[in-house]
């Protein structure tokens, strides 16, 4: 390997120790994207050989631990665990970007597809993955794409539970009258 600048050292390293990636590999993302962690972030995972590199069995044992025991779904109660064995509160906006990866269509909901789909577009298949990815969710937050994907994502949802709330409302005081 030739000889990297500190800056470059530093960059690899983090992006090693927060993808797990061979040093070849995040070399290769690192240079694709120009240096820039983010965009070479974008670059590993989007690549197929990350989605190969889970574990189905797990994503399936993860997948049933939280899922809710009368529905073949997650809900709110299995979300909670989910974000207690996470560490995560669920209120915190972390939880929103794991929605968008999971392309989820409800709040509060995840579908086996979704949740399987999402942790394995996010190269997931444990906890602990889990837990090192969110430092890498937080920071999609900071870009000004991702953000407004993820805003975009988030409108939509609130927009239907308005719309939802407000029909039951009219609804409800047209019953009262």
């Amino acid at each position: 390997m030739h000889k990297l600048s500190r800056s470059n050292r530093d960059k690899l390293q983090q992006f090693v120790s927060i993808t797990g990636a061979s040093e070849k590999a995040a070399l290769q993302a690192l240079k694709a994207s120009d240096w820039h962690l983010e965009g070479a972030f974008d670059v590993f995972y989007s690549q197929p050989q990350s989605k190969s590199l889970t574990d189905t069995r797990h994503l399936e044992e993860l997948y049933n631990r939280y899922k809710d025991p009368y529905l073949d779904m997650i809900l709110v109660d299995g979300i909670t665990l989910l974000c207690n064995d996470l560490q995560v509160d669920p209120q915190d906006i972390v939880m929103l970007v794991v929605s968008w990866h999971m392309k989820a269509a409800t709040m509060c909901e995840f579908s086996k597809q979704e949740f399987i789909g999402g942790l394995q577009s996010l190269g997931i298949d444990s906890l602990d993955k889990f837990r090192e990815r969110i430092s890498f969710m937080r920071a999609e937050l900071k870009d000004e794409q991702k953000f407004r994907e993820i805003y975009n994502f988030a409108f939509a949802w609130a927009k239907e539970k308005v719309i939802v709330f407000l029909f039951l409302r009219i609804s409800t005081c047209k019953l009262s009258k």
